[in-house]
């Protein structure tokens, strides 16, 4: 199968692996393949079943069934530009593509073998040069915009409900598989799984990654034995955090205790600081990431108890009230070991709580629902997320100066799915407004 060409390529309309992919689409969807297809030395075609397309080597689809002047032939499908690629990829000497029945060609220009030498029915398919021109402009589409955004705004509201609901809700089970995983990693602890996972979602993306690589590191059995005297914590977090300043005359007494702490901690437990990649440049203050370590600490310190909290919350009140931290001490008046901006100890606005509830919370409990088999609990997830104000983001702007307004947190969500899992992966083809956009050229 060709890859997809590069960005410089995108202007050209013929090229053999955006047409091959063109073509792909149309024998998957069956655009234009009813009847009255014929192999190229004449002999009437049927296509009964197109088969199931292959993402790995081998041949292009698989299990498909075909008639061929009455005989019914099931196998697998090969599509190229040209039939002279056969050859050129060395299928002719490969037993993989002994199986293929039909060869989909746009250019008949070699008949082409098994490797035993047996014919092979060779069937053209027409794709246009329009159709060709907007397939390559889905694939290669280079930029922050929207290659489909016309067609977006034209089609019927139905299409986008329907679509992001299917979005909304593969994201969502795609977050609960990651879930699954971390309760996998830490031998079936509901809670060590959803402290990860808290932390990941308190980094807001932007130091997700740090964030949750310092959790694994200091899991929450360990913490658990310290738990009792918050400063202990903090000293875990911060130093293994590589967040810990240096000694300066006249720092504040709680930074030297802290220092301290972690200096006896690290030689007890031989602990080194982690080499992490925090994110603070050109960033707000109240987005770095030592309150919200200040944070985490304060959950653990107070009994973490997440998982069984979120079981037992029915309403979204409830659940905010989870996520509504009140920070003691120094963190209650300030940003960083360095600011005294701070002017409330709330740790987490509103928004950002909503953050949790939708990165944290609703997958937490979406995974544990679906691993017990709920299917009550499965769906009020879902009316939780509804519940929910749409997030403001750059790709909740795109898609809204596209036509597609999100009415709640389901939707966003479905939005952020579709920008990562479709838009940046080219997977245009793949994507219910794409393949409405090569429809009606196609099939005109």
């Amino acid at each position: 199968m060709s890859a997809i060409p590069s960005v410089r390529q995108r202007n050209n309309p013929l090229l053999p692996s955006t047409m091959e992919q063109l073509m792909q689409f149309v024998w998957q969807h069956r655009l234009g393949l009813r009847g009255g297809q014929t192999t190229v030395d004449g002999r009437r075609v049927s296509v009964v079943d197109q088969g199931i397309l292959n993402a790995d080597a081998g041949p292009d689809f698989f299990n498909a069934t075909v008639e061929i002047d009455g005989q019914t032939w099931v196998g697998n499908v090969e599509i190229h530009v040209r039939a002279s690629d056969w050859f050129r990829h060395r299928h002719d000497a490969d037993p993989a593509y002994d199986s293929v029945i039909l060869h989909v060609v746009q250019v008949d220009d070699a008949p082409v073998y098994r490797s035993s030498g047996e014919l092979i029915p060779q069937m053209i398919m027409r794709c246009t040069p329009e159709g060709a021109r907007r397939c390559n402009l889905l694939i290669n589409h280079a930029g922050a915009s929207l290659p489909c955004s016309s067609t977006i705004s034209s089609l019927p509201h139905i299409y986008h409900t329907d679509w992001l609901t299917s979005l909304g809700a593969e994201r969502l089970y795609m977050k609960s598989e990651r879930i699954r995983s971390l309760v996998d990693d830490t031998a079936g602890n509901w809670e060590a799984a959803a402290f990860v996972t808290l932390a990941r979602a308190l980094g807001f993306g932007l130091n997700s990654e740090p964030m949750e690589i310092l959790a694994r590191q200091l899991p929450l059995k360990f913490l658990n034995r310290h738990r009792d005297e918050l400063t202990s914590v903090e000293a875990f977090m911060f130093g293994q955090a590589g967040l810990i300043p240096p000694p300066d005359t006249g720092e504040d007494p709680y930074i030297t205790r802290l220092r301290d702490d972690y200096r006896f901690f690290s030689h007890k437990y031989s602990l080194r600081p982690l080499a992490l990649a925090w994110k603070m440049a050109r960033t707000r203050p109240q987005n770095f990431p030592h309150r919200r370590i200040a944070a985490l600490a304060q959950k653990v310190h107070e009994g973490f108890y997440l998982m069984s909290s979120l079981v037992e919350a029915d309403t979204i009140d409830h659940m905010r009230q989870l996520f509504d931290i009140t920070l003691r001490g120094f963190w209650a008046t300030h940003y960083t070991f360095a600011s005294t901006q701070a002017t409330s100890p709330r740790a987490l606005s509103r928004p950002s709580i909503d953050t949790l509830i939708i990165n944290a919370a609703v997958p937490l409990r979406h995974a544990y629902a679906t691993y017990r088999g709920d299917d009550d609990t499965l769906t009020s997830d879902i009316e939780l997320l509804q519940a929910i104000e749409p997030e403001n983001n750059s790709v909740t702007r795109l898609f809204a100066d596209a036509g597609i307004e999100a009415a709640d947190a389901f939707d966003t969500q479905a939005l952020i799915q579709l920008r990562r899992e479709y838009c940046e992966k080219r997977k245009c083809i793949y994507c219910r407004f794409g393949h409405r956009m090569l429809s009606a050229e196609i099939s005109r």
